[in-house]
């Protein structure tokens, strides 16, 4: 009890003197002017904490100390650290952005969105005498060698010379040549799984090993088309000329540009120079990830995560200005997921700062709808992993929201399946996950009735349209069937989807309908959709999900077919029993559950059942004992 009371009294204290604060701040914001500016938030140590512009000054601040109630997470946390403002009065909204910006730059303040680049350039170096060779370094050093770049993403340039070094089989070792030659005498495990050549062991010649380094560094710097065509052609010369050991050679090398090559993104031609922005949050923090295209091809990726936006246009301008203000690589469009194309700040911004017309665009189909897809999916494997440490559960939904590409997060998901016995004891079973955990109170049964005998398709048809009835009568009431599902899974391939899509459209219940199918053994094997089918095994972690799902739905099913069965049994038995019929039989399971302890019943309790008069217990009575 005292230390409840001691927690009681601090924490009215601490709300006492939060309140007294934001009263204070709250005045203090009251008197700002009505003009444009940048206004700065301090803590107790007087430390910049958040940067942001303003239209109007006064009316901007004043919103931080009003009703919390309406601020976001992140505000919130905020303004519970906010000892003291200054500001800084500007002749224009504009003005006011490049002062935040470069405000920002320098002080990088805890709640703002940074998107600060701590990876540092990278760059392809590449030994231009002698024998070549090609590595990804961080700086230029003052050699004879030649680099490209710099890159932002060392990644992206790690995995680009690994694949071009794996495909033109060139050493990952760090041998010297022609030193190193024949040192050992015979070559390491990468040249006998064909990842190398052997320069080491003296197994290619300087000529040749210095061609596959050129063509390796066209592949890096996106050359990959015309690679192609031209192995196509020298692999068809080859074998025509008989030669079939160079021929097989140029095939796998092909082979293994092609592979690569389908990996990436087809870019709309006429826009070969744009960067992809591409949002994507779950819980409290969110990610962006860029795609920049260059040249039609994809040259850099990077990712961003921070605490939670909402997404307005005012967060989407303070990312792009963030961005670009760290950058001079301005692309000619810029695609987002909200609508910039009349945002007067972003404008003005590449108007000051670019050298030519930045554009944005808002892709739908095609190509751009196809990068942003990719840019989302990117950011959503980077929370993916970040979340994998503290909520798995969280990570495998926003693995699967990218891998149907839904419109949200499947926080509630329904399944169904049927089971039945020759069409006998034909029943529907329904399973709800939320927050990718079983929920058993939703869970639900449904007993077929509107036909006898056994249609999978026919009897999801009732099973569904029944499911839509119950949320159409308890729309908003805390009732299970009241909520709408953010996904709802068929056991079953595309016969199941098509048999019960029409329902959703007719009926314009507006949730993605998937089924799960699975292999000749009855394991999961994909997810289908109508016209679709989307392989899920490559994903551990959403494989094994959708696989607890199925198997869970279909125990429920079968369990619920099973207990009927055997209610059924029982019901017959009892029939068997002059003057008992089908409905005093099922009155009589209803009150005692089970036909053993109907056999053991007394007289006296079997005539408390509705229907059961005195003689008829005395014939229940007697014929389980006889």
């Amino acid at each position: 009890m005292f230390g409840v009371s001691v927690f009681a009294d601090t924490l009215f204290l601490w709300v006492r003197i939060m309140s007294e604060r934001l009263e204070k701040l709250l005045k203090k914001a009251q008197a700002l002017p009505l003009q444009p500016g940048v206004y700065i938030m301090k803590n107790s140590a007087k430390e910049i904490i958040y940067i942001g512009k303003a239209k109007n000054l006064r009316n901007r601040v004043s919103q931080y100390f009003g009703s919390q109630n309406r601020h976001t997470v992140k505000v919130k946390k905020m303004v519970e650290n906010v000892s003291d403002f200054d500001y800084i009065i500007v002749s224009s909204e504009f003005e006011a952005l490049v002062l935040e910006c470069s405000l920002i730059k320098q002080n990088m303040p805890k709640y703002n969105i940074l998107l600060k680049d701590d990876k540092g350039y990278s760059y392809v170096k590449v030994k231009k005498d002698g024998w070549k060779s090609i590595s990804c370094v961080f700086r230029k050093d003052d050699d004879d060698c030649i680099y490209y770049g710099p890159y932002m993403s060392k990644d992206y340039v790690n995995t680009a010379v690994k694949e071009a070094l794996d495909i033109f089989m060139l050493p990952h070792c760090n041998k010297k040549f022609p030193q190193d030659i024949k040192k050992r005498g015979r070559p390491c495990l990468n040249y006998h799984i064909n990842l190398c050549s052997g320069a080491c062991a003296d197994r290619i010649d300087e000529k040749e090993y210095n061609r596959s380094c050129d063509e390796a560094l066209r592949f890096i710097l996106g050359e990959k088309n015309e690679i192609i065509r031209e192995l196509r052609e020298e692999m068809e010369t080859a074998s025509e000329n008989l030669e079939f050991e160079r021929a097989a050679k140029l095939r796998d090398k092909l082979k293994s540009i092609e592979k690569i090559a389908q990996k990436q993104t087809v870019v709309d031609m006429k826009y070969k120079n744009q960067d992809v922005f591409g949002v994507e949050s779950i819980d409290e923090k969110t990610c962006l990830n860029v795609l920049s295209v260059r040249n039609g091809t994809i040259v850099n990726t990077e990712s961003f995560v921070f605490d939670r936006i909402e997404g307005s246009i005012d967060d989407y301008v303070e990312m792009i200005t963030n961005y670009y203000t760290l950058r001079n690589d301005y692309p000619h469009r810029i695609c987002v997921d909200i609508d910039l194309s009349e945002n007067t700040l972003l404008k003005e911004f590449f108007e000051k700062y670019s050298s030519h017309n930045v554009t944005f665009f808002t892709p739908k189909i095609g190509e751009g709808a196809t990068l942003m897809s990719m840019a989302k999916q990117n950011a959503a494997e980077k929370l993916s992993r970040l979340l994998s440490y503290n909520n798995k559960r969280s990570a495998v939904l926003l693995e699967l929201k990218e891998l149907l590409g839904l419109e949200k997060i499947p926080y509630v998901i329904e399944a169904y399946d049927i089971s039945n016995m020759n069409g006998s004891e034909n029943v529907g079973g329904m399973i709800v996950f939320s927050d990718g955990r079983p929920d058993k109170k939703a869970y639900r049964k449904f007993e077929i009735k509107s036909f006898e005998g056994q249609d999978d398709y026919r009897s999801l048809r009732e099973v569904l349209t029944r499911r839509i009835n119950e949320y159409e009568k308890y729309k908003g009431q805390d009732n299970s069937f009241g909520i709408k599902p953010d996904l709802i899974l068929l056991d079953g391939g595309i016969g199941q989807v098509n048999a019960v899509a029409p329902i959703f459209r007719e009926r314009n219940f507006d949730v993605p309908l998937f089924g799960m199918v699975k292999d000749s053994k009855h394991r999961t094997r994909a997810i289908t959709a109508v016209g679709e089918e989307i392989a899920i095994n490559d994903n551990r972690s959403v494989f094994t999900f959708i696989s607890d799902i199925q198997e869970e739905v279909h125990r429920f099913a079968i369990g619920y077919h099973r207990q009927l069965k055997n209610k059924n049994t029982y019901v017959s038995t009892l029939t068997s029993i002059p003057g008992i019929g089908e409905k005093r039989a099922k009155a009589l399971m209803k009150k005692f559950g089970s036909l053993s302890k109907i056999s053991e019943a007394e007289i006296s309790e079997l005539e408390k059942t509705e229907g059961i008069n005195n003689s008829l217990a005395r014939l229940i009575y007697n014929y389980f004992r006889t």
